[in-house]
């Protein structure tokens, strides 16, 4: 037997406690075939040695919007701009440019890089003129768009209602202030989309291309088909063109959102789907969680449950707090729709054979979540793939409990600590905040964890990202909720390989670098067990089953380092 690739030299951090350690690594037709001592005698195709660098699992991106993403690379990007002016500055240069023809498409803005405040609409009806505007706030939640945009949209008279689960956000006398929120942004979006196959696929190329030199070597779309969070009723076929062109550079697991599953016949009885009316809801000719094969596949269907924290539009159980000139007395945020409906909805789905990823950010959206879940679980039984809470932002004590005992897991994101945990602390008070974004007490819970970055609502960087949940600082210098949810680097570093990989129904294939699991690593210019700053760290290459999908000017100076060392030796 003749290897395809040989890592040798390595310091091998294989996650998989049966062998923590190892040097060597041989990977055969994409998969792993042995460590060290089970190598002996094997030749290779191609023999890496990596001079010492360390060498980890894959990364796993359990929670992302890639197409989201991969769009925004190619909009305006104003998540720089410090100031309201330094952001109009940014428009009106790529309205004299050309860059953008039909709608000007910007992406990564916050109120918070602002002082608090948002686009005035005037301003940017004189930057745009009579051209639609679209500002994507970077939480996803919330645009800003200008009087053109809601013209076309029928929504500028005072009178039009809002939607049911979003605001259009109006100013004392009736007029709209350009915010619409959750999905009072659809109004616009339709418009919009759907975005063509290749505009996506395009979008894939350039965002997974990126996912790359960060080690990233799987993720989780959250959201696809349709919705305010979809791009394409058709966005499936897009994931499979991208990666039958060899455009899509990391393994995809895919979120269809509720919205797009409809009623089925034939499932029968022995579905359960007579406990929800008789019909179960899902896609045509049966597709449920798991579909698929190693590289594209159907994840959860994804429901929204509340809005946001940075928004302060998520579900929460008591008011939060009043800050600055922000008057929050009363507000305990919104559901997406009326809890009954949504219950309704999920239960069609799981009866289908979906196991459901639940967006829920306050803790009052996490009960409605918890409830639904466990009451699915308990009817129709565990799904393949587990269920999960997304973000599971503000967690109580009491819930964490029953959450273990339901089998469900957490995606939460330690990316939002830099730029967001002053913010959340204002909105949360003291008490609560400790609540915020568990990690340490899933943990000791029981409770399934995996790490993400929800990007581009937050830093994708997973070396960043592993640095957020060991030490949760905060832009004022303090430390991020309660400091004991600070998690070790082991364990940080497994909440991006296995706890992301069993999260999403693949740590038979993933996760650790044992032997029968693809291929995916990621080499690293040091351990994250043993530096000082996890961020500091550098990926000198990514690998999918065994193929190199990044490869580091600085590990190509390291491997002719350790070639030349071995030529020296021989002489």
């Amino acid at each position: 037997m003749k290897l395809d690739l040989l890592l040798r030299n390595a310091d091998i951090i294989t996650m998989d406690a049966r062998r923590p350690h190892a040097v060597s690594l041989g990977v055969w037709q994409g998969r792993i075939v042995g460590l060290d001592d089970d190598l002996d005698g094997l030749g290779a195709a191609e023999v890496l040695d990596l001079d010492g660098a360390t060498v980890t699992p894959g990364f796993i991106d359990a929670h992302c919007h890639t197409t989201w993403y991969g769009l925004g690379l190619g909009e305006v990007d104003v998540s720089g701009a410090r100031g309201l002016d330094q952001l109009y500055r940014l428009l009106e240069a790529d309205m004299a440019g050309g860059k953008q023809t039909g709608w000007l498409m910007a992406t990564g803005f916050s109120q918070t890089h602002h002082g608090g405040e948002f686009p005035d609409l005037r301003v940017l009806d004189r930057i745009t003129a009579n051209r639609p505007l679209f500002i994507r706030h970077n939480s996803g939640h919330m645009a800003v768009v200008n009087t053109a945009a809601l013209r076309l949209a029928g929504a500028e008279s005072p009178s039009f209602p809002n939607p049911d689960g979003g605001v259009i956000v109006r100013d004392a006398a009736g007029g709209p202030t350009g915010l619409v929120q959750e999905t009072a942004q659809r109004l616009i979006q339709e418009l919009i989309l759907p975005y063509s196959l290749e505009a996506i696929e395009t979008a894939l190329d350039r965002a997974t291309r990126h996912y790359a030199s960060e080690g990233i070597t799987s993720f989780t779309e959250a959201g696809i088909g349709g919705g305010w969070i979809g791009h394409s009723p058709v966005e499936l076929a897009a994931y499979q063109r991208a990666a039958a062109n060899g455009r899509l550079h990391a393994r995809a697991q895919l979120m269809p959102v509720l919205d797009v599953l409809h009623p089925l016949d034939g499932f029968g009885a022995a579905s359960g789907a007579d406990a929800v009316g008789g019909e179960a809801a899902g896609l045509d000719l049966g597709m449920a969680s798991g579909f698929g094969n190693d590289y594209v596949s159907l994840g959860p269907a994804k429901v929204f449950l509340d809005g946001s924290l940075l928004g302060e539009t998520a579900a929460v159980s008591e008011d939060f707090c009043s800050h600055g000139q922000r008057d929050n007395s009363g507000n305990r945020g919104y559901f997406q729709a009326d809890p009954d409906q949504l219950r309704v909805k999920i239960e069609a789905a799981y009866a289908a054979g979906w196991a459901i990823a639940a967006h829920a950010i306050g803790d009052r959206a996490v009960d409605l979540a918890i409830s639904i879940l466990a009451g699915c679980s308990a009817k129709y039984g565990r799904r393949t793939l587990p269920n999960r809470i997304e973000h599971a932002s503000i967690v109580r004590p009491d819930q964490l409990a029953t959450m273990a005992a339901a089998g469900i897991a957490v995606t939460p994101q330690a990316s939002f600590f830099g730029d967001g945990g002053d913010g959340m602390t204002a909105s949360l008070g003291p008490e609560r905040i400790a609540w915020a974004y568990r990690a340490a007490s899933f943990l000791a819970a029981g409770i399934t964890v995996a790490d993400s970055s929800d990007r581009p609502v937050a830093d994708g960087n997973v070396l960043r990202g592993m640095q957020a949940f060991v030490d949760r600082k905060i832009a004022s210098g303090g430390v991020f909720g309660n400091p004991d949810e600070r998690l070790t680097p082991f364990e940080a570093l497994a909440a991006y390989t296995t706890g992301a990989a069993a999260t999403t129904g693949a740590d038979g294939l993933k996760g650790s670098l044992t032997p029968g699991k693809l291929a995916d690593f990621t080499v690293l210019s040091g351990s994250p067990l043993a530096t000082a700053n996890i961020a500091d760290l550098c990926v000198l290459a990514t690998a999918v089953g065994g193929s190199l999908t990044y490869q580091a000017d600085a590990l190509t100076a390291r491997l002719a380092n350790a070639s030349s060392t071995i030529d020296h030796h021989r002489s």
